[in-house]
């Protein structure tokens, strides 16, 4: 901690919105792991036990009202304050970089390319069925096609971000004097 006694006062400033930067990264991470945690541990489970048309009906709605200004905040906001956290702390050398870049690129491969790559075509597929000119093994088909690769998609991103959260909280919690 002698270290920092020695910053001068823009460095102070430097490291103190760095920190700042940090802990609203770790706010956002932790707002989608929250919501992706939620929907496998209780939403997912009740809509298993519900008819093919409503599940179909009820996640067509989800999909749709998901796609808002807060929910887009800390999606993308996570994305984009992640790697900006790991360049803020780059020439540090110390854990709390390897912490943070290590969030980065979880929440990038396992939150952000499995929901890109993953959920969203499925979302958008599930989308287009027209559940009301469709048939009772219409409805069935649509949902075998999603719902449990859907759920194993969103357990990988959940599982990640769970993940993300913990490294950039462990990140977060590196004593002062360590970058």
């Amino acid at each position: 901690s002698g270290r920092r006694k020695n910053l001068d006062p823009e460095e102070r400033k430097s490291m103190t919105a760095a920190n700042i930067l940090l802990a609203v990264t770790a706010v956002l991470t932790g707002l989608v792991a929250g919501l992706f945690y939620a929907w496998s541990v209780s939403i997912t489970r009740g809509l298993a036990r519900v008819a093919d048309r409503e599940y179909v009906s009820v996640m067509q709605a989800t999909n749709r009202a998901i796609q808002n200004p807060l929910f887009f905040a800390s999606f993308f906001g996570a994305q984009i304050l992640l790697p900006v956290s790991s360049f803020f702390f780059y020439g540090t050398g110390g854990a709390r970089f390897w912490l943070i870049l290590a969030s980065t690129v979880v929440y990038t491969a396992g939150v952000m390319g499995v929901t890109v790559f993953g959920n969203v075509p499925l979302n958008n597929r599930l989308d287009r069925f027209k559940l009301e000119s469709s048939s009772p093994e219409e409805i069935a088909g649509a949902r075998g096609g999603y719902e449990n690769l859907w759920n194993n998609l969103n357990t990988v991103r959940t599982v990640s971000s769970i993940l993300a959260l913990v490294l950039i909280v462990l990140a977060c919690l590196k004593a002062k004097g360590e970058a």
